[in-house]
């Protein structure tokens, strides 16, 4: 079960007054999850005053990690995208010290426990200064800065891993994914974007391997996580920062690639 402290952080990041749950949502997800509503009152109050009932009422905590589930479904977001990763990784700090963590996806996934404060800081922030200490791309920070607050490493890398997905549709117009996006941005004679002149043959297998790399990065990163969970993919900070190094070398290959005349 959760320890009071536990939900005291727990109920202060989904009810925070800037990035929290509005007050309509978290009666919706109450009377969802079967809880006791405590009635109007501040925000962080009548969530963790509603956890607290239905803990000690059930002596087990399966309905209060119920309503974190809801509360943390992507899709509830679809037209507010931007309220999404400031919340999970508030809340996300606040589950560190319960060794747990809510995915990209939603989910709710085990990690190692926090202990003290400044233990959870360090988990927030290490990984982060160790990246700008490599001089790391503003772009890789840029995207996965909140997975990076929670020191969640794989999602860390899948997070930046999107950012170069992002980054050719953005220079090319186009909406695909994934091996098709990297076939039509970085191949093709001409491709949409090129590394280099291409005008010797080492020029252009430095093309056709970029692109191998780019496709191979997306594979690695992106496909298997939409049927596998994150515990089937162990990283340790070290991998992560290599990983997130080499996303940042493409990200600079790319901002200084061009665009060959088509006929």
């Amino acid at each position: 079960m959760f320890s009071q402290d536990q939900l005291e952080a727990i109920a202060g990041a989904l009810g925070d007054t800037e990035t929290g749950l509005k007050g309509t949502e978290i009666a919706m997800l109450i009377a969802t999850c079967q809880m006791a509503d405590p009635g109007e009152m501040t925000k962080r109050h009548r969530i963790y005053n509603a956890f607290a009932e239905s803990q000690n009422a059930r002596q087990d905590r399966t309905r209060i990690l119920g309503f974190i589930r809801h509360a943390m479904r992507p899709a509830r977001y679809s037209r507010e995208p931007h309220r999404y990763e400031p919340m999970r990784a508030s809340l996300n700090q606040a589950l560190a010290f319960a060794g747990l963590v809510v995915s990209e996806a939603g989910k709710i996934e085990a990690v190692e426990q926090a202990t003290t404060l400044p233990e959870a800081q360090r988990r927030a922030k290490e990984l982060r200064t160790d990246l700008e200490t490599r001089g790391v791309h503003a772009d890789v920070l840029r995207f996965c800065r909140a997975e990076l607050l929670a020191d969640d490493y794989f999602h860390a890398v899948q997070e930046a891993v999107k950012s170069i997905a992002d980054k050719m549709r953005v220079r090319t117009g186009l909406t695909d994914d994934g091996g098709t996006l990297v076939d039509r941005v970085l191949g093709g004679e001409p491709p949409m974007l090129a590394i280099n002149p291409r005008s010797t043959v080492s020029e252009r297998s430095e093309q056709s391997g970029f692109a191998n790399l780019v496709k191979g990065v997306f594979g690695m990163f992106r496909n298997p996580t939409a049927h596998e969970a994150r515990i089937h993919w162990p990283m340790t900070k070290t991998d992560a920062e290599d990983l997130l190094t080499l996303v940042s070398l493409i990200h600079r290959r790319l901002d200084t690639s061009m665009m060959p005349p088509r006929t």
